[in-house]
């Protein structure tokens, strides 16, 4: 790993089983994200992507490789000390929000303080902040079931930032919101990115959102096929369908 890298996986390969038979997800799969850097993961279904995200979360273990976070192996660290990395290293965003329905806006973005049961000014600084800045501070009160679906999203990634993660995850972020939101979530990931130095490992179908990263790597078959690094972000989509084609994806 180079001084800046932030995430290193290492040859890593997964497979479940079904029945009597082992299924490869996952076959000797590698690459790097540094700090501040937007890797956007692009593929078919079933090509490995969210077990990728998974095994990086240390939610699943790889059965051979490494996933190494600041030069530490994830894999052989125990589920305790997996689960203490992800609350204070690794934020995550998932395309269906999963925010708690009996908690309100503010209470969900400070979850992460919550569980660790931080308090004070300066935890109330940080969550009036993200708040503002994904422009949800009129909608604090609220529960998720008063919002729309962009607004959970919202509400989900400024929960995801707001303990400072080194790295986030996010899997199909735009998945499940207009164009226009849509695009207000990737401004804003592209923005924390740079702002905050987090690293950002990113799944998504959209070739559009994809462009606003630094890098694209193209999965298939469990292994990178082949990667794309960014000149022009939003001008770069035609470039991006074209490799999409090329690599049969």
């Amino acid at each position: 790993m180079t001084k800046s890298t932030l995430l290193g996986v290492r040859a890593i390969s997964k497979a479940y089983r079904l029945g009597t038979n082992s299924v490869p997800v996952l076959e000797e799969l590698s690459l790097e994200v540094e700090a501040g850097e937007m890797v956007v993961i692009m593929g078919p279904s079933g090509s490995g992507k969210t077990t990728l995200l998974n095994c990086v979360s240390g939610i699943d273990a790889p059965d051979a490789g490494a996933v190494l976070l600041k030069g530490r192996a994830l894999d052989f660290a125990s589920e305790g000390e997996r689960t203490l990395l992800r609350r204070h290293h690794i934020g995550m965003v998932f395309q269906f929000f999963n925010l708690i329905p009996t908690l309100t806006v503010r209470e969900n973005v400070a979850l992460p303080f919550l569980i660790t049961g931080q308090g004070g000014a300066e935890v109330n600084e940080r969550v009036d902040c993200l708040l503002d800045e994904v422009g949800m501070s009129r909608r604090s009160n609220h529960h998720p079931f008063q919002l729309s679906g962009g607004e959970m999203q919202l509400v989900s990634i400024a929960r995801a930032l707001v303990h400072r993660p080194e790295l986030l995850l996010a899997d199909e972020p735009t998945g499940n919101v207009n164009p226009h939101v849509g695009r207000n979530i990737m401004e804003f990931l592209r923005g924390t990115a740079a702002r905050e130095g987090a690293g950002v490992l990113m799944v998504t179908h959209s070739p559009e959102h994809a462009a606003w990263a630094d890098r694209i790597c193209f999965l298939k078959d469990g292994a990178i096929a082949g990667e794309h690094h960014q000149g022009g972000r939003v001008e770069e989509v035609a470039a991006i369908h074209q490799r999409l084609s090329a690599l049969g994806i």
